[in-house]
C-alpha cells in the first residue's frame, strides 16, 4: 500500500495525509560506529515512538570490526521494532542501504547515517513533504558539516548526477531521504552488481523534492567517506550507469587519430617534393608514445566497460547476509 497523490485543498496547497496511516522503515547501514550507534538506535525508536507512528528498524552492519554488530544485535534482541543484519565484509554504503531496504516492509523506507550527523527528529519532516504526494524526498542539509574534500567530492557527484541521472538543476540530493514503496520496490527489482542508491532513487521516480533538515557535527570519530572511497563512487556511477566515459574515449580517439592523418599527409607530401630529412629518433618515439598511449587507453575502458557487463549477466550477488537478528 502506498498513498496516491492527493488533490490540493482550497487554498492551492496540497493536502497532508495522516502520518498514522502508513507504516515507515528505517534503513541504518552500519559501519564501525560502536561508540555512537547505540545511542542512534534510542534516538529513532525515542523519535516515532513519542509520535505514535507504525515503524521498523533494520540495522546493517557492513563488515563493522569494531563490535558495532554486537551494539546493534543487543538491540534488535531486545526491541521487536528493530532487525539487525550482518554482511560477510564491507560492501559500501549504498550496497549495505539496498540490502536493508530489502529487508524493510514499510509504506516509506528511510535511510540515514549511523553517526547522529542525521538527527531522528528530522525523519517528521521528511515525512510531511512525503505526504504532499512526493515518491522521494532528499533532505537538504542547513549548513553541511563536513570537510572540504567531502564538500567538492558531493558538488563533483551532484554535477554527474545531473548528467547521468537527469537530477533536476532546482533538486539537491543526499543520503538522507523518503522513499515510497513503488519506488524501493523498483529499486529492488534491478539488477546491478554496483547499486547507487541516489541515482536509482532518481531514476525510478517522477515526483521529488527536497526540505530542509539538520546537520549535526559529529560527536564521534571521525567520516568513513575517505577521498579514495568518493573516488570509486564516481568511477561507479560513470561505468556502471553512463556511457559517457566511452564516447568521451571514442571522441578523444577520433580527434588523435585525425591528428595522425594530417602528420601523415604532412610527411607524405614532403616525401613526394623531395625535402625528405634524415628520420629523428625523437619523432618516431612521440608518435609512438602517443598513438600507442591512446590505444592502451581505449582498450583499458572497454575492458572496464567488459567486466561491469560480465559481473551484471552472471547474476552475481551484490552482497551476502551472514546473520539476522529480530525478536
Amino acid at each position: 500500500m502506498h498513498p496516491v497523490d492527493p488533490r490540493p485543498d482550497g487554498a492551492g496547497q496540497p493536502t497532508l495525509l495522516d502520518r498514522r496511516a502508513f507504516t515507515y522503515s528505517i534503513v541504518v547501514p552500519v559501519y564501525n560506529s560502536v561508540d555512537i550507534v547505540g545511542d542512534t538506535v534510542d534516538q529513532i525508536v525515542a523519535v516515532f515512538e513519542a509520535a505514535g507512528l507504525s515503524y521498523e528498524l533494520v540495522l546493517v552492519n557492513d563488515g563493522s570490526r569494531d563490535g558495532s554488530w554486537e551494539v546493534i544485535a543487543s538491540k534488535a534482541r531486545a526491541n521487536s521494532h528493530v532487525t539487525a543484519l550482518d554482511l560477510l565484509r564491507n560492501y559500501g554504503q549504498h550496497t549495505a542501504n539496498l540490502a536493508g531496504i530489502r529487508e524493510a516492509t514499510g509504506d516509506y523506507v528511510i535511510t540515514m547515517d549511523d553517526d547522529l550527523q542525521n538527527p531522528p527528529d528530522q525523519t517528521l519532516l521528511l515525512i510531511d513533504e512525503a505526504l504532499t504526494g512526493r515518491d522521494v524526498v532528499f533532505g537538504e542539509f542547513e549548513r553541511k558539516q563536513s570537510t572540504g574534500y567531502r564538500r567538492l567530492g558531493s558538488w563533483v557527484i551532484s554535477m554527474i548526477n545531473r548528467r547521468v541521472f537527469g537530477q533536476p538543476a532546482d533538486l539537491v540530493v543526499s543520503n538522507f531521504r523518503i522513499l515510497r514503496r513503488d519506488v524501493v520496490d523498483r529499486i529492488c527489482a534491478s539488477r546491478t552488481a554496483n547499486p547507487y542508491l541516489t541515482g536509482q532513487a532518481l531514476m525510478y521516480s517522477s515526483n521529488r523534492s527536497h526540505v530542509q533538515v539538520r546537520h549535526e557535527p559529529r560527536r564521534v570519530g571521525k567520516s568513513h567517506y575517505s577521498l579514495v572511497r568518493i573516488v570509486r563512487l564516481v568511477f561507479t556511477i560513470l561505468f556502471s550507469y553512463s556511457l559517457f566515459p566511452l564516447r568521451l574515449a571514442a571522441v578523444g580517439g577520433f580527434v588523435v587519430a585525425l591528428a595522425a592523418f594530417g602528420v601523415g599527409a604532412v610527411y607524405l607530401v614532403r616525401g613526394i617534393f623531395g625535402d625528405v630529412q634524415v628520420p629523428g629518433w625523437t619523432t618516431l618515439v612521440v608518435l609512438l608514445a602517443i598513438f600507442n598511449g591512446v590505444t592502451i587507453a581505449l582498450l583499458s575502458m572497454l575492458g572496464e566497460y567488459v567486466v561491469r557487463t560480465l559481473n551484471a549477466v552472471s547474476d552475481h550477488a551484490s552482497y551476502h547476509v551472514v546473520d539476522r537478528v529480530s525478536s
